[in-house]
């Protein structure tokens, strides 16, 4: 049963047609649909609507204030507003990593920022495919072990939160492709991820494999949802063999345990 539930539905005009899935939380995705024709409007931003209707946009871990949604049409428009509930987040201690993987040095940091700019690179892409209102699976089996919006302590110093899920699996276990969409990154050896893989799905939506053994993808590749594309490993910053995933809406983070269909 996929956890998005519909919250909200405007259908008395063609302006206000309006249905939203998703919790309106912290870390949450909201996949809408309505007219075609209208134009969305989310925090005064203009979104991509699909020929289908659709549109989507993320909520942010640390969101507090309300969302003002706004559908025009013909100089026409209607201003739906969301409250965003607050979740309380785990603080997660990690302790065992390579000294340089949490305080890396210059040579380290020249290296990050070059790799932090491809991957920034595809957070930003906004294409016309239409893959990203469809059901996600999870792309392995495994225990998870670090969950979305946590507070990382690693060797005893705070850092940022981890906006992914960790599933822990033995070296080597199939990863399957969440969803379909196009390879905008397949890289062996990033210094914080590892073998790292970038899907798009479409209007700014992607996903991420990180920490990956084997990658079976290249970039430019189209890859169907289900499709074999690694192997669970635990390169780059790892204490042990695990998938993160992560999803980012246009390059704000979202909680993937709130998208993946649930069966």
């Amino acid at each position: 049963m996929i956890r998005f539930l519909f919250v909200l539905i405007f259908i008395t005009n063609q302006v206000s047609a309006l249905e939203l899935k998703g919790n309106f939380e912290q870390g949450s995705l909201i996949i809408g649909k309505t007219n075609p024709s209208n134009e969305i409007y989310v925090d005064q931003k203009k979104l991509k609507v699909s020929k289908e209707g659709y549109f989507i946009f993320g909520i942010s871990r640390d969101r507090k204030k309300n969302i003002i949604i706004s559908i025009n049409k013909d100089n026409k428009a209607r201003e739906v507003i969301k409250v965003v509930k607050s979740r309380k987040f785990k603080v997660q201690k990690i302790d065992g990593l390579s000294k340089r993987k949490v305080s890396p040095n210059d040579e380290d940091m020249k290296r990050i920022r070059k790799e932090g700019k491809l991957i920034a690179k595809a957070k930003n892409v906004n294409s016309d495919l239409s893959f990203f209102f469809k059901d996600f699976i999870r792309p392995v089996d495994g225990i998870t072990t670090g969950v979305f919006g946590s507070q990382r302590i690693l060797n005893g110093k705070p850092r940022r939160p981890h906006y992914g899920i960790d599933i822990a699996a033995p070296k080597g276990t199939k990863i399957k492709n969440s969803n379909s969409g196009n390879v905008l990154l397949a890289a062996n050896n990033l210094f914080f991820t590892g073998g790292t893989i970038i899907i798009e799905h479409g209007h700014g939506l992607i996903s991420i494999y990180s920490h990956l053994e084997k990658i079976f993808v290249k970039k430019g590749d189209f890859v169907k949802k289900g499709e074999l594309i690694a192997t669970v490993g635990s390169t780059g910053r790892s204490t042990g063999p695990h998938l993160d995933f992560r999803l980012y809406c246009r390059n704000i983070p979202v909680d993937p345990d709130l998208v993946i269909k649930k069966n």
